[in-house]
């Protein structure tokens, strides 16, 4: 998925630091010119694999990574 893999790469390097707020459903569309359920489906797997964490209202943010490839549930 386009839109995932470009995410994880950006946290992956950095251009996504820990904390940083990661773009919106609706910039995310506009920018991989996908379907919203798109961008939506990729944030969820971005949650599941521990990279991201959402807050109501404010966002969704790049989550602390602690150790090489470690991804929250596996």
């Amino acid at each position: 998925m386009r839109v995932r893999d470009a995410l994880a790469a950006d946290i992956a390097t950095g251009r996504l630091a820990p904390g940083s707020r990661v773009p919106s459903e609706a910039e995310l569309c506009e920018r991989f010119g996908v379907a919203r359920e798109t961008a939506r489906r990729a944030m969820r797997v971005l949650r599941e694999r521990g990279l991201v964490r959402t807050e109501w209202g404010r966002g969704s943010f790049v989550t602390e990574q602690s150790g090489e490839g470690k991804h929250q549930g596996d």
